[in-house]
C-alpha cells in the first residue's frame, strides 16, 4: 500500500521498531518532472507488493509513504527530516531531480538508508546513500563514442535546464568530446518550467552543430521537442537525451520525434527475458489503462528491490552495517543481473531511437 506522508502526534518509534518497514517514496507530483510521477508510483507499488508476497523484509511488511519530490528542495528535505525525527519512516527511496537529492541527502545524514533511483551526474558519496541510476561514464560517454564512430557526429550544441544535473553532465560531455576530437558549438541553459524556446532554437540553428544534447526535464523536453520540429530543425539535426522516456514521447507526439534518441538501462520494449517478464507483470497488475511503463518508473521498482536486497543481506536496519555489507551484492532485476559497486548499481545500458511513440532498442552500449 502507499500512504500520503503524514505525522502521527506523539509517535516516537525508532526505525525498525514497528511492525512495518515504512519507506518514504519521493517522486515528483508537480512541476516539469510531474509527468513521470504516476509511472514511478505504480512501479514502486508493484515492487512493494512482490516483496510482501515474499514475506516482506526481515519479518516486516513493506509500506510506502508518498512524498512529493516535485516540491521545492528545502520543503522536501524538511518533510523527510520530520518523518525521520518522528520515527515514521525507516528508509527513503525514489526518483527526483538532483537539486532535491543535494538537499535531502545531508538532511538525512545517514540516519536511514536512502536509495536514489534517478540517472544522475555521478559523484554522490554521502553516508547511507545508494544509487540505482545511470551515470555519464556508462551512459553518456559510450553514446557520444557511438555517434562519432557510427555516424561521424562530433559537433554538438547542449541545451539544458539550469541546475546541477545538466551543468555537470555538460562538463562530462565536453571532456568526452575532447577525447573524441569533437566540439561543443554552443551551450544553452534555461530555467525549469521554460515553455518558449524560440531564442534557444535560433542559437541552435546558427551554432553549426550536427546534433543537440538535450538535458531537459519532463515537460520542458516536450515543449522543446515540439518547437524543434516545428522550426524544421529535425530535418538536419539529431537530438539525443539521456533523460527522455515514453511519457515524454507520448506528450511530444509522433510527428515531432524524428531523429530523437536516448540511452538507458531499461526500456518497455527491451528484448530481454527479464525486461519482458517485468512488462508482463506490470500489465497484469495495472491493466491497459496503467501509466506508461518506462525507465524512470522502473527505476523506482529497482529502488525498492535494491533496498530490500540490502536489508536482507545486512540482516539489520543499521545504516553502517548495510553500507559495510553492500559491496558486491548481486541480484536479478528487470535490468538483468545487476551488482552493487561503490554503492552504485553496475548495469547494462542500451541505445534506442524513437519510432513514433515507441523506442526501437538498437544495441547495448555498456
Amino acid at each position: 500500500m502507499i500512504e500520503k506522508a503524514r505525522l502521527w502526534p506523539g509517535s516516537l518509534a525508532g526505525p525498525g521498531s514497528r511492525d512495518t518497514l515504512d519507506v518514504a517514496l519521493v517522486i515528483p507530483l508537480q512541476g516539469p518532472a510531474g509527468i513521470f510521477g504516476p509511472s514511478c508510483e505504480c512501479c514502486a507499488q508493484l515492487a512493494a507488493e512482490e516483496v510482501n508476497a515474499e514475506s516482506g523484509v526481515l519479518g516486516k511488511e513493506l509500506r510506502l509513504v508518498l512524498v512529493d519530490g516535485g516540491a521545492p528542495p528545502e520543503q522536501v528535505a524538511t518533510e523527510i527530516d520530520a518523518l525521520i525525527c518522528a520515527g515514521m519512516i525507516d528508509a527513503v527511496a525514489g526518483w527526483h531531480i538532483s537539486a532535491v537529492r543535494e538537499v535531502v541527502a545531508p538532511r538525512i545524514g545517514g540516519r536511514v538508508p536512502y536509495v536514489y533511483t534517478a540517472l544522475y551526474e555521478g559523484g554522490e558519496r554521502s553516508p547511507g546513500v545508494f544509487l540505482t541510476g545511470e551515470t555519464p561514464n556508462r551512459q553518456l560517454r559510450p553514446t557520444l563514442e557511438w555517434f562519432a564512430g557510427e555516424l561521424g557526429i562530433r559537433r554538438w550544441t547542449i541545451v539544458g535546464d539550469d541546475y546541477v544535473w545538466p551543468r555537470s553532465s555538460a562538463r562530462a560531455a565536453r571532456r568526452y568530446l575532447a577525447e573524441l576530437g569533437g566540439v561543443v558549438c554552443d551551450e544553452i541553459y534555461v530555467p525549469l518550467g521554460t515553455e518558449d524556446f524560440d531564442e534557444t532554437l535560433r542559437r541552435v540553428a546558427v551554432s553549426g552543430c550536427e546534433a543537440v544534447l538535450m538535458l531537459l526535464i519532463g515537460n520542458d523536453a516536450v515543449a522543446f521537442n515540439r518547437s524543434f520540429s516545428g522550426a524544421g530543425l529535425d530535418r538536419d539535426h539529431i537530438r539525443f537525451s539521456s533523460l527522455i522516456e515514453e511519457n515524454v514521447l507520448l506528450a511530444t507526439g509522433p510527428e515531432n520525434t524524428r531523429g530523437l534518441m536516448t540511452s538507458a538501462g531499461y526500456f518497455e520494449d527491451l528484448p530481454t527475458a527479464s525486461g519482458l517478464d517485468f512488462a508482463a507483470a506490470y500489465g497484469r497488475r495495472f491493466g491497459p489503462q496503467a501509466p506508461v511503463l518506462n525507465s524512470l518508473g522502473e527505476s523506482c521498482y529497482e529502488g525498492v528491490r535494491m533496498l530490500t536486497e540490502l536489508l536482507r543481506r545486512a540482516g539489520a536496519f543499521d545504516v553502517e552495517r548495510i553500507q559495510a555489507m553492500a559491496e558486491g551484492l548481486e541480484y536479478e532485476s528487470p535490468r538483468g543481473t545487476v551488482q552493487v559497486r561503490n554503492r552504485h548499481l553496475n548495469q547494462r545500458v542500451f541505445l534506442a531511437a524513437a519510432d513514433g511513440l515507441q523506442w526501437d532498442v538498437l544495441q547495448q552500449l555498456s
